[in-house]
């Protein structure tokens, strides 16, 4: 299967106060496609500064990430990411919102694609509304709704469901792996960083553990679970078991 991203190692660190501050340490992995990736580790491990550096809105301090075999340096049309804090802008409405995506595409597209998104993700109705007169959980999908529209390759989710009600969360979690199971949508891969190691176990493939600040990679671990997986299933529970121990 094909290699859809790489890194090779990764660092990243800042000068802060005219001292380095070392994030990310010596980060190497690959993402075939069709592979979904959870990244988890201890707070402050520098789980977003990754997904920002693959996402291309951070740069690395050194090596290299490349999508289908092309560096990544600056952000791609097919690299979209789902933030934990929604990322709309309040004075747009809904509709406005997810076409934000598609700017580059004519104005009779833009709409199409967006008002079938918002269809997809349970807004249908609500294009005229601002964020404001949402729930969180319906920010949220419009915030999934903008991103799926551009129909990226890869798929990258800050934190997305840390702020939702658990329900919302498990209804939005669900809704994401219908679109990456459905061969005839996208993303083919889908990144998740998260705190939560049961929605790691649930959504991943595969868990990469981090260490803490600078975060290093302490084990890769391949989740060998039927679909759709059961969280009260006695080998989940290990897998979650086996993370949390490597975490604490």
């Amino acid at each position: 299967m094909l290699v859809e991203l790489s890194l090779s190692n990764v660092s990243k660190s800042y000068e802060i106060d005219n001292q380095k501050l070392d994030v990310v340490q010596n980060i190497s992995f690959k993402v075939k496609k069709r592979e979904s990736i959870a990244i988890v580790g201890p707070s402050g491990c520098g789980k977003t500064t990754l997904l920002r550096m693959i996402g291309g809105l951070e740069m690395p301090t050194q090596g290299l990430i490349k999508f289908q075999g092309k560096q990544i340096t600056e952000p791609h049309p097919k690299i979209m990411m789902i933030f934990q804090s929604f990322a709309l802008l309040p004075w747009k409405t809904v509709l406005e919102n997810v076409e934000l995506a598609l700017l580059d595409r004519p104005a009779d597209e833009r709409r199409e694609k967006a008002l079938r998104f918002l269809d997809m993700v349970g807004l249908d109705g609500f294009e005229g509304s601002y964020p404001r007169e949402l729930s969180g959980g319906m920010r949220q999908r419009v915030g999934a709704a903008r991103a799926l529209a551009r129909e990226p390759d890869i798929l990258l989710l800050d934190e997305p469901f840390s702020a939702l009600d658990a329900l919302t969360a498990t209804n939005l979690r669900n809704d994401l792996l219908r679109f990456y199971y459905d061969r005839k949508l996208k993303p083919d891969v889908m990144i998740l960083i998260t705190h939560n190691i049961e929605e790691a176990v649930s959504l991943g493939e595969r868990v990469i553990v981090l260490s803490k600040r600078p975060g290093k990679i302490v084990a890769d671990i391949k989740i060998d679970l039927e679909r759709p997986k059961n969280s009260r299933d006695e080998k989940f529970a290990k897998y979650v078991d086996q993370i949390t121990s490597l975490i604490t």
